[in-house]
């Protein structure tokens, strides 16, 4: 991180020596499988990379992220990551299209096999917002 201080009259840009030491956000954990939020503490774990969690709190407002205690250990545990999840972008995606090949994923066709009434309650409730949002603009000049 990189501070500004004043300086007889100019600005300048100088590190600070407790800068370094700071925390540094590596991993969001919003939206992220509880399986690969696991597999990332792991791999931290394993290379000795010291860290800490922080969750959303309880109205879910908070940044739920992985953080490093020192910055200076930011691009091993970057490396590290990304190459983790170019592996795991692999074997989802093969496993997704060894199901596409048996036919096991789910369309949206089976889904409206399965429950065809959900289906179209959604619909029609889908179609009533879009009427509702986009009336007002429709007769405006009327």
């Amino acid at each position: 991180m990189m501070y500004t201080r004043f300086l007889m009259g100019n600005l300048s840009t100088q590190r600070i020596g407790w800068d370094r030491y700071m925390a540094a956000r590596l991993f969001k954990l919003r939206d992220v499988p509880d399986d690969e939020a696991e597999d990332v503490r792991q791999l931290l774990s394993e290379h000795e990379i010291s860290y800490y969690e922080t969750h959303a709190g309880g109205w879910g407002i908070g940044t739920p992220a992985i953080w490093l205690h020192d910055e200076m250990q930011l691009d091993q545990a970057r490396e590290l990551i990304d190459a983790y999840q170019k592996q795991r972008f692999a074997e989802i995606r093969a496993e997704y299209d060894k199901l596409r090949e048996e036919g096991g994923h789910v369309t949206f066709i089976d889904k409206f096999k399965q429950h065809p009434v959900v289906v179209i309650v959604f619909i029609l409730v889908a179609l009533f917002i879009l009427y509702v949002s986009l009336t007002p603009f429709l007769n405006f000049g009327k």
